[in-house]
């Protein structure tokens, strides 16, 4: 089974500036040297969460990258994200085991108590949603994961339970 890649129109917004100077370290590193295009991008998203635009074009005047290639590789690999995230992504496992013990279940629930859609982000940037092809937890399915915790024979109900006990406690710790 293969997961469409979803992708979002909105870029982030004008009002989240970023701080072009962050980047200058990775530059002065990989400035000058071939294949670097993967790395750069690696460490921006490492910076910044996400590839912003801004960056991007600054990596490939800087560097003398086409900024074309440079989005033609972001958007190849599955790893580059070119809209913020959420500080928690939960990943929903549709690969066969978790999608014939009905995943969509899962991923539906968490779309309507989070107020949004697969592959999209709470407006909060507390949560994002994926879908996933495959969690290699198959004992466990259906599952989902949040960060490097997994939980496994899932409910609906029980997906929607722990991301809420996730926001209360982000609620309490600040």
């Amino acid at each position: 089974m293969r997961i469409a890649r979803i992708t979002r129109n909105a870029e982030a917004k004008d009002s989240d500036p970023i701080d072009l100077n962050l980047i200058t370290p990775l530059i002065n590193k990989y400035q000058g040297k071939k294949g670097a295009i993967i790395p750069l991008l690696q460490g921006c998203q490492e910076i910044y969460g996400f590839l912003p635009r801004p960056a991007m074009e600054k990596i490939a005047k800087d560097c003398a990258i086409n900024l074309s290639d440079m989005f033609g590789v972001a958007t190849f690999y599955a790893q580059f994200r070119l809209n913020p995230v959420g500080k928690h992504i939960v990943k929903v496992c549709h690969g066969t085991a978790c999608h014939v013990q009905n995943a969509n279940a899962i991923t539906e629930a968490l779309e309507e108590s989070l107020g949004i859609a697969d592959g999209e982000t709470t407006e909060d940037r507390l949560f994002t949603l994926e879908s996933v092809a495959c969690l290699g937890c198959c004992s466990l399915a259906p599952v989902m994961m949040i960060g490097d915790e997994t939980y496994g024979k899932l409910t609906g109900n029980q997906a929607v339970r722990i991301v809420k006990n996730i926001r209360i406690a982000e609620k309490q710790s600040n």
